[in-house]
């Protein structure tokens, strides 16, 4: 699957729209330029941006630690930037 970006000087954003409280957690694809992202936990109390950071850290092999939300952070649609890399 081909995620689109956008290259920053620290890295990459990647455009996300989640879904909260669903039966299973992943990468559900890509929709106009978006990464469609189904997480399992609530809205609440940051939980569902944890396991986004860990869902996208999993499945790219990136540490959680280079992974940040940085634009929508209690909203369902979100940017997400990935340092240190140019390319998912």
């Amino acid at each position: 699957m081909k995620i689109p970006f956008k290259k920053t000087k620290d890295g990459i954003v990647i455009e996300v729209k989640v879904e909260p409280r669903s039966s299973k957690k992943g990468i559900s694809g890509v929709m106009e330029n978006v990464l469609k992202v189904k997480l399992t936990a609530p809205p609440v109390d940051n939980a569902a941006n944890e396991q986004l950071i860990e869902v996208i850290s999993g499945v790219t092999g990136i540490r959680k630690s280079d992974i940040r939300i940085v634009r929508g952070v209690s909203s369902k649609r979100k940017a997400v930037e990935i340092k240190g890399v140019s390319e998912v």
